[in-house]
């Protein structure tokens, strides 16, 4: 009697070929509409800063891991390519080279290599990049350039504030919602991507197409998107419905400043967000919340990137209260 070797592997043994250079690749796709959008807004400048930011991320982690570290470099993975878009989508398309440069070095080497590369950062290493960049240079990280007048500029553009920037300091000027809504623009323009801002605050249309096309390639789950824009809209909804003449509608929290970029594509970063649904819809709560507290009563006018970061922070105890069911664990009956 012929027997069959019993072959005995490390786990996992559900095996796919979805692999994480896909998954970086998917998020590239899309990026590439608002990316697009962002060209046509801002011209020359979007392709400058998206190009350096590329550039430095994936050459600062070539010669950290090549030279200082001396482990195997990892730049074909797309995730360094990644961060560089992530990065650059959260700067102004006038910012000096060189600060993004800079921006590039502490996404990479701060807020990535130094936890241990990809799959050990604690913080989404794009946002730290931003945060820094915005502690560091506040006066030039919020100049930020005027929609499609400037898009053949490069230097000396027009600058504005953005609508949540324009609305912060109305407000504290004491004129009302009616006042300043004149100033800034409408909900179709925010929807289109025809407003001031970052790179990645252009078109939330583009950026709902490529966030349900993440959650159609199943590279990102619903939850953490839907509830982090159902909880600004909540909260939002509340205050304005209390005094509209002193708090913006959930529609314009939602289309401006960073909602949206932040909710599909750098809150539900595989790495720095919960592994369970329960812990997806935590962490997503969270970040509405903080992001909403800080855009009315903060000094900022914005408050994602900081909201998502404070969250990842929560990361790790939200993963040890809500752990995934054991493979073989029995699941109570229950009585009838």
């Amino acid at each position: 009697m012929s027997t069959q070797p019993i072959i005995v592997s490390a786990s996992p043994h559900v095996h796919s070929d979805r692999t994480s250079k896909k998954l970086m690749f998917d998020v590239i796709i899309a990026l590439t509409p608002a990316f697009l959008v962002s060209i046509y807004v801002f011209g020359l400048g979007a392709l400058i800063v998206t190009s350096v930011a590329i550039a430095s991320c994936v050459l600062f982690e070539y010669l950290i891991q090549k030279y200082l570290l001396k482990t195997a470099v990892t730049i074909t993975d797309g995730s360094a390519l990644l961060t560089g878009i992530l990065l650059a989508f959260n700067l102004p398309s006038n910012l000096p080279i060189w600060m993004v440069i800079i921006g590039g070095l502490v996404a990479i080497g701060v807020a990535k290599l130094s936890f241990g590369g990809l799959g050990f950062n604690i913080f989404n290493p794009a946002l730290v990049g931003r945060v820094f960049l915005l502690v560091s240079f506040p006066v030039q990280m919020t100049m930020w350039p005027t929609a499609i007048e400037n898009n053949t500029n490069v230097v000396d553009a027009v600058t504005g504030a953005t609508s949540l920037g324009v609305i912060k300091e109305g407000l504290q000027y004491g004129d009302t919602m009616t006042e300043i809504s004149s100033r800034i623009p409408s909900a179709i323009d925010m929807l289109f991507g025809f407003t001031g801002g970052s790179l990645g605050e252009m078109s939330g249309l583009a950026l709902l197409l490529g966030g349900l096309y993440l959650i159609f390639r199943k590279v990102i789950s619903w939850h953490i998107p839907v509830f982090v824009l159902m909880t600004m809209a909540v909260m939002t909804g509340i205050f304005w419905a209390l005094d509209p003449e002193h708090y913006a509608n959930p529609i314009i929290h939602i289309l401006s400043g960073g909602a949206i970029l932040g909710a599909f594509y750098m809150a539900t970063d595989l790495v720095t967000s919960p592994m369970t649904k329960k812990g997806m819809i935590i962490f997503a709560i969270g970040i509405g919340i903080i992001t909403v507290v800080i855009r009315l009563f903060g000094a900022y006018p914005e408050g994602v990137s900081f909201a998502i970061l404070i969250m990842n922070a929560f990361v790790p105890l939200i993963n040890k209260y809500f752990k995934p069911r054991r493979f073989g664990s029995k699941i109570k009956a229950k009585i009838v």
